[in-house]
């Protein structure tokens, strides 16, 4: 299309200008990944910050403005719905997404974490935990990525939230079970996610006290809820109790209702086993 083509069809409104010389039809400009695309490629950008995270599937799209991120000596300024940040190490962590330059996982996290306008820290703490659940990124590389960024604010909630994720937990159930049940003063000691195999079948048990052979699992409704998740977990629980594990199971409800009550059995159980398994000397 000749430029003398572009100028008719904008002046006759065939064509929006979205800036930089990119443009589009005016049925595709409420598009958000429409909107990305142009403020990135109008300035040689990389997608970030929550803008970043809803391009990896983890925040809805924010309704607010599109987050994009430059070099500190590349040309180019913010606009009406653009939020531009200036980073010298950003190429350091691009990766493509939906075939856009877009930042690391684990530098979004950090990113949106400290930009809290952008889709909210209750937001960005799930997207924490929902990347590290599904692999997008490890513990490891969200506690490297907080180690360039000593002034980060809010850095010391994020920093408790990624030692809990590096520590097993997957989910807002298991912190809150990990924090107010299994870590509580007098608990026993637990491994989190601890890996067992069973007659050719693999599972991971939430928490696993190693000593007497007691786990305990911890059933958010949004996976324990149906009857066919319910069957699963009771076939789980009879062969994992064939090598010799003993299964306690709390729901939503209970852990967060009831957490000494939980306690209290959890204790209950593990002093009873600790005597069947002759660890502790009855008089």
């Amino acid at each position: 299309m000749s430029p003398t083509t572009v100028r008719s069809w904008v002046a006759s409104g065939r064509l929006l200008r979205l800036g930089g010389g990119c443009y589009a039809l005016p049925g595709s400009t409420t598009d958000w990944r429409i909107r990305v695309a142009a403020a990135v490629r109008s300035r040689e950008a990389v997608v970030s910050h929550a803008t970043a995270l809803a391009l990896w599937g983890l925040v809805p799209p924010p309704a607010g403005p599109v987050h994009v991120t430059v070099a500190p000596g590349r040309s180019g300024r913010g606009a009406p719905g653009v939020v531009l940040h200036r980073v010298a190490d950003a190429d350091w962590h691009v990766r493509p997404v939906g075939g856009l330059p877009v930042t690391s996982v684990e530098r979004s996290v950090v990113d949106a974490w400290a930009d809290p306008s952008g889709a909210g820290r209750p937001a960005v703490r799930a997207a924490a935990i929902t990347a590290v659940r599904r692999r997008l990124c490890t513990a490891r590389q969200l506690t490297d990525e907080l180690a360039r960024r000593p002034r980060l604010p809010g850095r010391a909630a994020l920093t408790e939230l990624v030692r809990l994720l590096a520590d097993g937990c997957q989910s807002e159930l298991e912190i809150w079970g990990c924090l107010q049940v299994l870590r509580a003063p007098g608990m026993p000691a637990f491994v989190q996610q601890r890996p067992i195999t069973v007659a050719g079948e693999r599972f991971l048990l939430d928490a696993a006290c190693e000593d007497v052979l007691l786990a305990v699992e911890m059933d958010g409704a949004a996976w324990h809820g149906s009857r066919e998740q319910r069957e699963r977990d009771i076939r789980r629980d009879a062969l994992v109790a064939t090598v010799g594990w003993q299964t306690l199971r709390f729901s939503y409800r209970r852990l967060t209702v009831e957490a000494a009550a939980c306690r209290t059995e959890i204790l209950t159980v593990h002093t009873a086993r600790r005597r069947l398994f002759g660890l502790d000397v009855v008089r």
